[in-house]
This record gives C-alpha cells, structure tokens and sequence, in this order.
C-alpha cells in the first residue's frame, strides 16, 4: 500500500466520480481506476460500489475513508519532520561547558541558535574541560565550550575568544577603589587560583607573570571553577586573577581591578568529534563561525 493510493482513494471518496476525481489529481482516469483497483485487492474489500452512472462508497469504503483521514495528517506532519531532521532543524543536541562560558559567549551563541532552530532540543551540562574530553570519547556530548589547550586526535577544535584576565579582590581590600594594579603589587597577596588539572594553561600563564614580576604566589587554595574563587575571594580568604568577563557574575563583596602591562590572557575554543557528521552539529558550529 503506497501514500498516494491512499491521496487517490481520499479523492475518489470525496467526488465520488472518477472523471471529476482524475480531474483533480491532474491525471487521467485509467490510472487512477487502476490504482484503486490495486489498492482494493491488496485491502481484500471492496471499497466503492460502481456503475456506468453512478459511484458510492461500501460499508467498508466509509470506514477506512474515516481512518484514512486520521492517517494522512500524521504522515503528513512525519514527513515534514523528517525533512527538518534532515535539514538539521529538529532533534537534540548535548552541548558540554565549562563555569565561565556562562559569563559572555555561551548564552549568545545558545540563544542565537535556538532562535534560528527552535524545534532542537539543547540539553547542557556544565563540566570542566577534563571531564568534557572524557565525555566525547564515551560519545555523551556532541559539541563542549572547552578551555585550551586540548590535544586529542579525537577532536577537533576552533577557537572562538580571547580575553584578557583582571584581578578580583574583597570589597574592603585596599585594592579594591584602584583603577588598576601591576602584577608585582600582588606579590604578598594569598592567591586562590582554578586547579591546574581544570586549565593548565591560564594556571601556568599565571604563575609566568607572576615570575615575570619578581615574585612566586603564595597559593592559598585551588578551586575547580571560577565561581568558586570570586566566592572564596568574597570571604575574605585571598584575591583571584580572572577572565574579565567575570565581572557579569555580579558576585557581591569582591571589587574587580584591571592589571597593567602584560596580564594573563585566557581562551575559549569550541570542540566536537572530528568523525561527527551529524547535520545539527554542522548548524551549531555555522552559528559560532557567524559570531
């Protein structure tokens, strides 16, 4: 039994005339005789009672008309998403990421991407970028916000942001009505840094500029995110060096200062499987590459 059997009958049913109803499909009337024909014997019922003047529907005729008519919306609406899901425009997709994508990029790029495919269903999970690379490889994720670097012949990966790092201290610190700081006036500061483990990167660029300024940080606790150290910075337990857009965290308590001369820099990069020809992460990304 064919869809268009089934369009065929619906018609047939509804003019009741072969001639009127060839008409309407924009075809010939043979053909569509013949189709009904076949569609009878592979049903074995009779659908339409005939004769050279006359076309009425059996018992059997009304009420499959009747189911019929509560089948082609349905296939209707499955072939419609089935050419979405082909267009990449409906399904789900796992976006992992980590704390401070929060801060600026991930909600535009969220909220750009859900405004364009708004029948995708997101569904994200905040994990740092270790964890993330552990994600890809048991393939629970299909797009991460990961801090670099990350070298996995797994991955690939693009970078999408850069931003220079300030200083966070408590409210009441004498640093805190300061415009800026040099790297060298936080020589006798107790730091609490993101954990190395988390981003080894930003932690080395850290610890580099600090040499670079004559001194080694007193590290008084690593923490695995950011939010954690504005709120540790919050209690009066030491200062903090943090992406400048950590200043959206709107955190009570802490003052952020801007650091003069070269101060640590940090980046945000996109990763996705390499072998992932999935037609939605293909559209996520072209939303990222549009920003």
């Amino acid at each position: 039994m064919e869809l268009r059997q089934l369009e065929y009958f619906t018609v047939v049913a509804e003019e009741l005339h072969f001639g009127r109803a060839a008409l309407r499909l924009q075809m010939t009337q043979p053909p569509l005789s013949q189709q009904i024909l076949q569609l009878e014997r592979e049903l074995g019922v009779k659908l339409f009672e005939r004769s050279k003047r006359h076309v009425e529907l059996t018992n059997a005729g009304k009420v499959f008309l009747h189911e019929v008519r509560q089948i082609l919306p349905q296939l209707e609406l499955a072939k419609a998403a089935a050419q979405r899901a082909q267009m990449g425009v409906v399904g789900r997709l796992v976006i992992g990421f980590v704390g401070s994508a929060t801060f600026d990029i991930l909600p535009i790029i969220v909220r750009e991407f859900q405004e364009q495919f708004p029948s995708v269903d997101l569904d994200l999970r905040e994990m740092p970028t270790p964890m993330q690379i552990e994600a890809f490889h048991r393939k629970e994720i299909d797009i991460g916000f990961v801090r670099p670097p990350v070298v996995d012949p797994l991955l690939s990966l693009l970078s999408v942001h850069q931003e220079t790092c300030i200083a966070v201290v408590p409210k009441w610190h004498s640093l805190a009505k300061r415009a800026s700081v040099s790297m060298s006036e936080l020589s006798t500061e107790r730091f609490i840094l993101v954990e190395r483990e988390v981003w080894s990167s930003w932690y080395d660029d850290i610890l580099s500029k600090c040499r670079d300024a004559g001194f080694s940080p007193i590290i008084r606790q690593d923490v695995k995110e950011i939010q954690t150290a504005v709120g540790l910075v919050a209690a009066g337990l030491g200062i903090s060096i943090v992406p400048k857009s950590t200043v959206n965290l709107h955190a009570r308590d802490v003052a952020y200062v801007s650091i003069e001369g070269e101060a640590p820099q940090v980046k945000m990069s996109i990763a996705w499987r390499t072998d992932n020809q999935s037609t939605i992460v293909k559209q996520f990304l072209d939303t990222v590459k549009q920003r």
